[in-house]
């Protein structure tokens, strides 16, 4: 990859990220529940503490918009989850969080983001919430997405999993993340990054396309409405890309394989 073009093989599989972070195991020893201090310091560095940062960093880096914010009033006091494209390796962990604000937002991520040496509990206050890599690990993964969306707050997905930066499309990405709203029988709002040329030579801007709430089809079994609510978010993720007017990097597939 250099910095204008990126050849690609797989739009499932393939990771643009510059970061190259070693994971840790999340096993049963990994804590996702906190004590009140813990929380309480966590609220304070999520949704107080941290926020100048993103704003400002979001503003002049981007001079990010956002259209479709007043969407969130509808489940305002309500848990629900928020599916985005993954074309950031920054912004994406606080453009979720600043459209929604001021519920807390949290996130679902790799275990990579929360490897990193002296860093884990911050990124974890910040809201990370890692994925499990076993089954005992995985009752307590399952138990704090429980507990923060009847808590009310948010939890955003990127399910498309690997980062692409300034991607301009959505790619193909599966339906297992979406047994999360089925199974608790809550909405899903999505967010779509477009990018847009600035008034800046090199200056890059983006606007967040905010839509939903989409809800379950409580008439379908689990397989079938993730499917179809999974569809729903590709589609309009898919509509909403289209407003992107222009390339940063520009993805080519790799044909020779």
């Amino acid at each position: 990859m250099n910095d204008n073009i990126v050849y690609y093989e797989n739009e499932l599989e393939d990771e643009f990220s510059k970061a190259k972070i070693t994971p840790i195991k999340i096993d049963e020893k990994y804590r996702y529940i906190h004590n009140r201090v813990w929380n309480v310091l966590s609220f304070l560095i999520q949704n107080i503490f941290s926020m100048p940062i993103k704003l400002i960093y979001g503003k002049f880096k981007f001079n990010i918009k956002y259209v479709g914010k007043e969407k969130f009033k509808e489940c305002k006091n309500s848990g629900y989850f928020i599916y985005a494209n993954h074309t950031q390796e920054f912004a994406d962990t606080f453009i979720p969080s600043i459209a929604n604000y001021p519920k807390r937002n949290f996130f679902i991520v790799n275990p990579e983001n929360v490897s990193m040496k002296g860093l884990k509990s911050l990124v974890q206050m910040l809201g990370a919430i890692p994925i499990p890599g076993d089954i005992k690990s995985a009752r307590k993964y399952k138990e704090v997405i429980n507990k923060y969306i009847k808590s009310n707050y948010s939890i955003t997905i990127y399910p498309e999993a690997h980062i692409w930066p300034y991607f301009t499309k959505i790619r193909p990405f599966k339906s297992v993340s979406f047994k999360y709203p089925v199974s608790l029988n809550v909405p899903i709002y999505t967010i779509t990054n477009t990018y847009h040329k600035g008034k800046k030579e090199g200056k890059v801007n983006i606007i967040s396309y905010i839509d939903g709430p989409f809800y379950p089809d409580k008439n379908l079994n689990i397989n079938e409405a993730k499917e179809v609510l999974r569809n729903v978010a590709y589609d309009i993720m898919t509509k909403r890309a289209k407003n992107s007017t222009y390339e940063h990097i520009k993805y080519i597939k790799n044909e020779l394989n």
